[in-house]
């Protein structure tokens, strides 16, 4: 696998863990797009809309002093400049994970030949983690 990647991949999921908004955005790219399918209903959304949704998913982690869990599935190569990461992700609070996760599968793109940054997503979102 391609260590850029890898490295990226790492500092993306360690901003993530520790709810820090100002270095997950680093890996997102302004022409974001994604869908989030919850509840039956399919919500399509982009950059802005993304960052005011971490910002309010890591205000309520921190409120609640609450630990992500998330779960690296799978990495699937789609191109020489593009992988999906599909990823498990779901809380802990005072030591009781959540009954449901988010799954996200993640398109990431290597962007002007070296930034890999991500691009599309589609969310599955209160679906049963994994075991």
């Amino acid at each position: 696998m391609d260590e850029s990647f890898e490295k990226s991949l790492d500092r993306y999921l360690f901003a993530w863990k520790t709810s820090s908004l100002v270095d997950l955005q680093k890996y997102i790219s302004e022409g974001y797009k994604a869908r989030e399918v919850s509840q039956g209903e399919i919500i399509d959304f982009g950059f802005e809309q993304s960052i005011k949704g971490w910002k309010q998913g890591f205000h309520f982690a921190k409120e609640n002093n609450a630990n992500w869990i998330l779960e690296q599935i799978s990495i699937i190569p789609l191109r020489a400049d593009e992988k999906m990461v599909i990823i498990s992700a779901s809380l802990e609070i005072q030591g009781k994970p959540l009954e449901t996760a988010n799954l996200f599968f993640q398109t990431f793109k290597k962007i002007d030949g070296s930034e890999w940054k991500l691009v599309r997503s589609y969310i599955e979102a209160g679906v049963l983690p994994p075991k």
